[in-house]
């Protein structure tokens, strides 16, 4: 598929998906969503991706959300079909089976916020502004902002960022836990770079199995989600990635993972 709002590129096993509407402020009008569908696929079924990096271009912003124009054109029905295709791209990311960052630069707000809920971790640049402003137009979150927000910072942190509508910035992002890293502005992606080669280096089958741990066991009740880490465990040590780990670890070395 060749793209028209988006760019895609693969370096040492690194892929960045950037949005590339900066006129917009990369909003998420149609197109923009059916292409970040196709590249967040993409990325899943290659075998060469280990870690994406999500992210806008330019300064301003990483992405300023849905695009109001859509907005006006929606009834409940549709406005319905329209959350649940938001929220299909969302889980694509948060199941994609590998580390995803969200490198946020400037403006994260709305559905690009959510999207960026939907990543394994987040990064900002130290201009960053982050916030759900639905309700400043008189709707709401819909692409499973106001559920994943709830699950990263709290219940009652959320439910004051979405009801206010206000954003925050990097500092107050990474007080709440909304964020992993802040980075300095001009030194973004350089660092988001260099934050990823750390998961590059371990092997492609543990990380999976560990992010699953972590999401389906966070709805699980503990004994029932300390069943599913025993049994993700079990099937983490029958792979040569274990045995190569225990190896390298005896004979004082790094391993060398083949995802195997």
């Amino acid at each position: 598929m060749n793209y028209e709002n988006l760019l895609y590129d693969t370096v040492d096993r690194v892929t960045t998906i950037t949005i590339n509407r900066p006129k917009f402020l990369n909003a998420l009008n149609h197109i923009t969503k059916e292409e970040l569908k196709d590249a967040f696929t993409r990325a899943k079924q290659d075998s060469v991706t280990k870690v994406v990096i999500f992210t806008g271009m330019g300064e301003k912003a990483f992405s300023a959300g849905a695009d109001v124009n859509d907005l006006t054109l929606l009834d409940p029905i549709k406005g319905k079909e329209t959350a649940q295709k938001g929220q299909a791209i969302a889980q694509l990311i948060e199941d994609l089976g590998k580390p995803t960052i969200a490198a946020l630069n400037g403006f994260a707000l709305g559905g690009g916020l959510e999207l960026a809920l939907a990543c394994s971790m987040r990064v900002a640049s130290s201009n960053a502004k982050l916030g759900l402003p639905e309700i400043g137009l008189g709707i709401m979150p819909g692409y499973g902002g106001s559920q994943r927000l709830s699950r990263l910072v709290g219940k009652g942190r959320a439910i004051e960022i979405i009801l206010s509508g206000e954003p925050i910035d990097a500092q107050e992002a990474y007080r709440i836990g909304l964020v992993n890293k802040i980075f300095p502005n001009e030194s973004l992606m350089e660092e988001t770079r260099r934050f990823a080669e750390r998961f590059v280096q371990k092997g492609a089958i543990s990380l999976r199995l560990a992010m699953e741990a972590v999401h389906h066991g966070l709805d699980l009740p503990l004994d029932k989600g300390c069943e599913l880490e025993a049994l993700l465990a079990g099937l983490c040590l029958a792979t040569e990635d274990a045995k190569e780990g225990v190896r390298a670890f005896l004979e004082k070395r790094k391993p060398i993972f083949n995802d195997r």
